[in-house]
């Protein structure tokens, strides 16, 4: 798997050669967090918090709602970690401070210890400084405290001149059950081929920025097919991970669906074929994922007018009868506010709206028998996602709030709240 690197440093994105010289900077790190995001996960590293010259935190926390962000750099305690962790990274990096007596305090997988070494020796204190113990040992000793590895080769960081090929296997080994990344050289799709086929991650930084690998040739670096045509089956799902139908994607549709950010596939009988071009119901590409087996691509995507089939049908398989179809029911009838819609009369009448809602979470609340828990519970979900469209909220939205909710390790007491007068 692919993870793009985002550098920072005096309030800049940055790639640097040997963790010292700057190469080249990039800018804002929000059109960057935005274009890697197609990727899944990438990493997100605060160069000036592990120099202890300040922090890029207000940079870093709107990332965090863009991709699943790895973040690292400057933590160096429990709290520090949990701060991250509260705030929705999806996993913390620790270097010096992946001790033992400070990884028993944290969530074992999301937590990944971060090893610089020279020639099989760990590095610290900016790659200067030489411990004298070896990466092997280093990682046989944290493995039961952490959830996966992130390992830079420090003699080839940010030189694209290839990585150390022949170190992989022993690295793999070592790591045991957890994840292993690796750092420092990764710079054409067959590194991060050779990489993914030895289970391992490649974190890539200065190839990307430079041009010299391509963001969609990357993703698809793993991937193979057994077909004549060498095509990779496509199976395209909306934001909640609805499936809308199958389709089928190579190289090149691939990278102009990366660089188009849309909904772009190869027709086994009219070519490339950019969904919606002449029908509207274009998509817009959120994310490509991988399957276990690297012989099938998923697209997650946010789907717009009548839905993905020819036939003007939400999915392939028919219209979508769940949430998310009722979601954007309720959005329609507010916007054509239909003559008698009381969906449409609560949106207009916020008092009204805000009387159903503690009205039908009250009866919930009271609610006892199986039936009656889903009667209410449905008139419930009803008001709710009535509010939700006259706030212009998608239900996709509250589902990322939930998650990001779900990634918090502090814990708040949950008391309720002092009853308001009416």
């Amino acid at each position: 798997m692919l993870i793009p690197s985002i550098d920072l440093l005096g309030g800049r994105v940055v790639q640097l050669v040997g963790g010292r010289d700057l190469a080249l900077e990039a800018g804002d790190p929000l059109p960057l967090a935005r274009r890697f995001a197609v990727a899944g996960a990438i990493a997100v590293v605060d160069l000036d918090a592990a120099l202890g010259q300040g922090d890029h935190r207000s940079q870093i926390l709107p990332l965090l709602e863009l991709a699943e962000c790895r973040v690292g750099g400057g933590i160096r305690d429990v709290a520090s970690a949990c701060a991250w962790l509260d705030a929705g990274a999806a996993q913390v990096v620790l270097g010096t401070a992946a001790r033992p007596e400070v990884l028993r305090a944290l969530p074992r997988e999301r937590v990944i210890a971060a090893l610089d070494c020279r020639d099989g020796e760990v590095v610290v204190q900016g790659w200067r400084e030489r411990t004298g113990r070896n990466v092997l040992d280093r990682m046989a000793e944290l493995r039961e405290h952490v959830g996966g590895f992130l390992v830079t080769f420090v003699e080839t960081e940010g030189r694209m001149q290839g990585l150390p090929r022949e170190r992989i296997p022993a690295l793999r080994e070592s790591a045991g059950p957890c994840t292993l990344t690796i750092a420092g050289g990764v710079t054409t799709p067959d590194d991060i081929a050779f990489l993914d086929a030895h289970g391992c991650d490649a974190q890539v930084g200065m190839a990307l920025y430079t041009g010299r690998l391509d963001l969609a040739d990357a993703l698809a670096a793993p991937l193979c097919s057994e077909r004549p045509d060498g095509l990779w089956p496509t199976l395209v799902v909306d934001e909640l991970g609805v499936a809308l139908g199958l389709a089928w994607s190579d190289a090149e549709s691939l990278r102009e669906a990366v660089r188009t950010r849309r909904g772009v596939y190869r027709s086994r009988t009219r070519g490339l074929w950019r969904k919606g071009a002449t029908s509207g119901a274009h998509q817009e590409l959120l994310c490509v994922s991988l399957d276990c087996d690297r012989d099938a691509l998923r697209f997650t995507v946010r789907q717009h007018g009548p839905g993905f089939c020819h036939r003007a049908t939400r999915t392939c398989f028919g219209d979508d009868p769940g949430p998310g179809a009722l979601a954007r029911r309720l959005r329609q009838r507010i916007a054509a506010a239909p003559a008698g819609s009381y969906t449409a009369r609560l949106a207009a009448d916020p008092a009204l709206l805000s009387a159903k809602l503690v009205e039908e979470a009250a009866e919930l609340a009271t609610a006892t028998t199986p039936a009656h828990v889903r009667h209410e519970a449905a008139d419930l979900l009803y008001f709710a996602l009535v509010a939700c469209a006259r706030g212009g909220v998608d239900l996709a939205d509250v589902m990322r709030e939930l998650e990001l909710r779900h990634r918090r390790v502090t814990r708040r007491p949950g008391h309720a709240k002092p009853a308001r007068d009416p």
